[in-house]
């Protein structure tokens, strides 16, 4: 089963996010900041990551950057969700290492359509 590290500060997306992943069969990892995150990524590497941008302590920029030049979780897909629409915004997303940019609102279907194909499953959320 895939897992996906949901970073978001607003509670209300974590808890969306995290009962459309376990509806699709994927196991849901939550951190509300980029700092919670890099504590969970030194115990648990998930196959995916869905970042917001604007978080309290470490910011989904920052955290991209560091998840880049971390050897260990470099690979790792990212998508940045974000509030932040303006083309700056998108560039300096892409510029710290998102495979993608998506832009709320956007719905639950969409982005599950995109983590499925950076994880090269278009079928089912379901492992083989």
């Amino acid at each position: 089963m895939p897992s996906v590290l949901v970073i978001d500060d607003d509670i209300e997306i974590r808890h969306m996010m995290g009962m459309l992943l376990d509806f699709e069969g994927w196991e849901t990892i939550i951190a509300s900041d980029g700092v919670e995150a890099l504590a969970i990524l030194e115990q648990q590497l998930p196959d995916i990551i869905l970042l917001d941008v604007m978080m309290p302590r470490m910011n989904g920029i920052l955290f991209c950057r560091e998840l880049r030049n971390n050897e260990k979780t470099a690979d790792i897909p990212v998508i940045i969700l974000s509030g932040k629409t303006t083309a700056e915004a998108i560039a300096e997303g892409m510029d710290a290492g998102a495979n993608l940019y998506l832009t709320k609102p956007t719905s639950p279907q969409k982005i599950l359509g995109y983590l499925k194909e950076l994880l090269g499953d278009s079928s089912n959320g379901k492992a083989p």
